[in-house]
């Protein structure tokens, strides 16, 4: 067992539970990525884009501080000289699936970062439901994937 691995899993975890909180209390905001990023770019109340775009950026510039302190991403690549490897179905299914998630969000009303984290902290019925919706797509595509179109992996 890599400790290593679980220990990073766990203070990442940490890190998401206190921003989540961290946003809650100081701007009693719920930190979903797909509201925070929808929002920036339609329509939102006035001087509310400084926050919302600082959260977005530190969600990229945190990986990338990361790698340049000599860290890594964990197990995202195959090969050790990687940072980031190819797509594993090709940049055309990236691209779809990137456009059902969004289209997803839109029909959850929230991605799992608003309802798993922050919304079952709430005890939010609708945040239930989404969550186990989203739980029950990722094993039935998983079962799919691997057992009727992959052949069995």
């Amino acid at each position: 067992m890599d400790w290593t691995s679980n220990l990073q899993g766990l203070f990442g975890g940490i890190l998401i539970g206190i921003s989540a909180t961290w946003l809650m209390a100081t701007l009693g905001r719920v930190t979903g990525i797909s509201g925070i990023a929808g929002t920036l770019v339609t329509a939102r109340p006035k001087g509310d884009s400084a926050w919302r775009a600082a959260f977005l950026a530190g969600l990229v510039t945190g990986p990338i501080l990361l790698v340049l302190a000599g860290g890594d991403l964990g197990n995202v690549v195959n090969e050790p000289n990687e940072i980031i490897g190819d797509p594993a179905g090709g940049v055309l299914s990236m691209l779809i699936a990137g456009l059902l998630v969004g289209v997803g969000t839109g029909l959850g009303s929230g991605c799992t970062s608003g309802h798993g984290v922050c919304g079952l902290a709430r005890l939010s019925p609708r945040s239930m439901a989404a969550t186990g919706t989203f739980l029950l797509s990722a094993v039935v595509t998983v079962y799919v994937a691997r057992h009727i179109v992959g052949g069995g992996a």
